[in-house]
């Protein structure tokens, strides 16, 4: 099936890839009704403010201790079954929140200990659910798979917060009680998977064999092109860090204005992601990638000049669409240029440092923002995803020759 022949079909023709797509909404969903349920209670016991920044580092530290321990794991054994399992230990983790807010004996430390729990099952989860996917649909099939994934996690970031609030104000038991059976739904839908692939060679465990996704992408200069550009874009570009400060200082609104403008991203991101499911791009990725993480620089910059409300909204959007179109790009380079048995070590690699780079690029608007102003880090951030991009051009010229996402036939 060539990229031209695959437009023809709808990506949900493909049972296991539908069953794929339903699990993770299911999952998205729960979890963002568990960040909002879990932050309302941290705040309700404890009225500090830097409880909540702790809930944020339990999840932190948990992605760093596991994560290379899970493309491992995503490398050595089924990845539907450490998928279900780790989806097994979230829907647990979430069941205890439910009892412990039920039973009134829920604490901040209790919480902070049960968020480490889910934390550490999502780093396993993550990894593998991306190496799964390449299984899942043929190759001509896979940027518009994983379009249609990354429209899952919109949909759930849109949808999410506002049942998790609507639910937590009736009951926070019941919000808990809804994720832990929307992640038993998730799970039950992975097992339905049924894929052809032959049994993972179990090399012994070894600190070689474990980073070897981190040498495997140091060797690949359009694979350590595409994850270089996309981490040094998130970090100079981290504007949405400071869309409170931009709500009730620049815009003067209350909180429906703050999340009009933290809704704008996902919209233009899901837009985005419905596009690519349904028309694959098939020439000039590198091109794209590059024009991509220009546009979200430049929108970045136009958010940051913005006096009119509208607009600011408008620049968001094309904020998260131009993100959306670069992450479709390295994920579907990362999945067809990577060796099926290095799949879970690569994207878990990946995974953490696109992960960690939008904790940091957080922490960098933060304290731009506090040695110069909102509105000049805001500026300054779109400027340095620029000058990223110009770089990106002159060290890995190899990532912008790509034209097709599939690995060229001499190299297979």
């Amino acid at each position: 099936m060539s990229a031209e022949d695959s437009s023809r079909f709808s990506i949900f023709d493909f049972r296991p890839f539908t069953y794929f797509w339903f699990a993770r909404v299911f999952g998205q969903i729960a979890l963002q009704m568990q960040t909002v349920a879990v932050g309302w209670q941290v705040y309700d016991l404890t009225s500090r403010p830097l409880d909540l920044g702790y809930v944020g580092l339990s999840q932190f530290f948990a992605t760093v201790v596991f994560i290379l321990l899970a493309g491992q794991a995503a490398d050595r054994y089924d990845r539907r079954n450490v998928v279900c399992v780790s989806q097994i230990v979230v829907g647990a983790a979430m069941a205890a929140l439910m009892v412990g807010t039920a039973g009134g004996f829920q604490t901040r430390d209790l919480i902070l200990g049960i968020v480490f729990v889910i934390g550490a099952a999502r780093a396993f989860e993550q990894p593998t659910q991306q190496s799964l996917l390449p299984a899942l649909v043929p190759p001509p099939v896979l940027s518009r798979a994983v379009a249609a994934s990354s429209a899952s996690n919109q949909i759930a970031t849109i949808m999410g917060p506002a049942i998790g609030g609507l639910l937590y104000a009736v009951s926070p038991t019941m919000v808990y009680a809804i994720c832990a059976g929307l992640y038993l739904l998730a799970f039950v839908l992975m097992s339905l998977i049924r894929i052809d692939r032959p049994p993972p060679r179990k090399e012994p465990m070894t600190f070689e064999i474990v980073f070897a996704g981190i040498h495997f992408i140091r060797r690949n200069p359009i694979i350590l092109g595409a994850i270089t550009l996309d981490l040094f874009a998130v970090l100079f570009g981290g504007a949405t860090a400071l869309l409170p400060v931009f709500a009730k200082d620049i815009f003067h609104t209350d909180a429906w204005g703050l999340g009009l403008l933290r809704l704008s991203p996902a919209i233009g991101a899901l837009a985005m992601s419905l596009v690519l499911a349904r028309m694959p791009m098939t020439r000039n990725a590198g091109r794209i990638m590059f024009a991509a993480v220009a546009a979200f620089g430049l929108a970045t910059m136009v958010f940051a000049l913005s006096k009119s409300f509208a607009l600011s909204m408008v620049a968001l959007a094309f904020l998260g669409a131009a993100d959306l179109l670069s992450v479709v790009v390295r994920q579907t380079l990362i999945q067809l240029r990577t060796p099926d048995a290095m799949r879970g070590r690569v994207s878990a690699v990946n995974s953490l440092f696109v992960g960690t780079s939008n904790q940091l690029g957080e922490f960098e608007s933060g304290l731009t923002a506090a040695l110069w102003g909102t509105v000049p880090a805001v500026f300054i951030g779109g400027l340095g995803t620029l000058l990223v991009v110009l770089v990106s051009l002159k060290i890995f010229p190899a990532l912008a020759r790509v034209d097709t996402m599939e690995k060229p036939a001499e190299e297979k």
